[in-house]
């Protein structure tokens, strides 16, 4: 699906590659071994190269130990498959590299990757919403299950992955559209997970950080039309692109959860330094006369936050929104922010909340200060 790979060759922001692991991500010329510049024991994953331990991704993530380090490399492709991470060890998936492209000053992750994993499930015949997903980073089912309502599936007792990371790959759920049901890419619940340069496309609930998760997500676009960004967990949105397919409920739909569950974890989403823009696939007959919103409360205790975000004029000038008719008010218990809001759907005039920052209050909301410490899951080499 090469289409998508191009539809954001007009947004230009500034990206980084990983210093790390560039050597080893980087194409190597006929003769050479795939794996030079690769950690020891790097598995090598390809549709067609001779050199290929094995030809899907979930067959190697299957063949690793529990608990060891490991690096899984991908070669260039498409990977029609669900990935399901349920060890424990930390686990970093590479998606190659094109060593002429890869360096591109205008290019994004649109444009430079050359890995797509993608599958497409929905939401039918009563299923959760996270066997949808494409991608799901959990330590079991019951785990990875989303649930209904405002509170949800019921909380486990247990805790997957320390430390996933994934680097320059596309993962898509092509069964969506604009009328079908729930479609997740992502479903990451008690794990911590962290994606570099990566891109995520669906249109209802792309993205889902869920129970005891925490997850940050650089460099990365985000399509999605409802909903799109939901959870439980602690999300953190460093220098990405949201682009909205079209508009329906909010940006952000939320659920807070009660400090019983795990006492001072600041669950949210907390986007930041990011752009909000109309999809160069939106559907023209909608989403040019349609305003979306920046996020709805899935439940009560719901936190977002924006800081330093440019939105363009696709954006409701109230921002946010009640969820439903079931709940035609946003309680006060919910918490939506923003911090220097700019573009033309940047002005806070007329917004449904009253939390524009200051830049005193802004300082509450740093990386640091959300997830209670400099993580050592998230690779801050990553520098943009």
């Amino acid at each position: 699906m090469r289409s998508l790979l191009t539809l954001l060759s007009v947004v230009t922001y500034s990206f980084a590659l990983s210093p790390t692991f560039l050597s080893c991500q980087l194409q190597k010329s006929s003769g050479v071994s795939p794996l030079l510049g690769c950690p020891e024991g790097t598995i090598f994953v390809s549709q067609g190269h001779p050199s290929a331990h094995f030809s899907s991704v979930q067959q190697a993530v299957l063949s690793l130990p529990e608990d060891r380090n490991a690096v899984i490399l991908i070669g260039e492709g498409e990977y029609h498959e669900t990935v399901n991470i349920t060890r424990k060890g930390p686990l970093t998936l590479l998606g190659q590299l094109d060593p002429t492209t890869a360096f591109d000053p205008a290019g994004n992750a649109s444009t430079r990757n050359l890995v797509q994993i993608w599958d497409n499930t929905f939401v039918e015949n009563g299923i959760d919403d996270a066997q949808s997903a494409m991608l799901i980073v959990a330590p079991s089912f019951n785990a990875s299950l989303i649930g209904a309502g405002p509170t949800g599936a019921p909380l486990q007792p247990l805790f997957g992955n320390v430390d996933f990371k994934a680097y320059n790959i596309d993962f898509q759920n092509r069964a969506a559209n604009y009328s079908i049901s729930q479609a997740l890419v992502t479903d990451i619940s008690y794990a911590n997970a962290s994606f570099y340069g990566c891109t995520f496309a669906s249109y209802q609930d792309t993205w889902y950080t869920g129970r005891n998760a925490s997850t940050y997500v650089v460099d990365s676009i985000i399509f999605g039309q409802t909903d799109y960004l939901f959870g439980f967990g602690t999300a953190w949105f460093q220098n990405v692109v949201l682009a909205n397919r079209a508009c329906g409920g909010g940006i952000v739909a939320w659920k807070g959860t009660n400090l019983t569950d795990a006492p001072g974890n600041r669950y949210g989403a907390y986007i930041s330094d990011s752009k909000i823009i109309r999809s160069p696939d939106a559907n023209a007959t909608t989403v040019t006369t349609e305003k979306c919103f920046l996020g709805r409360p899935w439940n009560d205790l719901a936190t977002t936050v924006y800081l330093r975000t440019f939105m363009d004029d696709s954006i409701e000038p109230a921002g946010f929104t009640p969820f439903d008719s079931a709940r035609p008010v946003i309680a006060n218990t919910t918490y939506y922010a923003e911090y220097k809001s700019y573009g033309p759907g940047g002005n806070t005039t007329l917004r449904a909340s009253d939390h524009i920052l200051d830049y005193q209050q802004s300082r509450a909301f740093t990386i640091e200060e959300v997830f209670h410490e400099r993580p050592r899951w998230i690779d801050f080499a990553y520098q943009l």
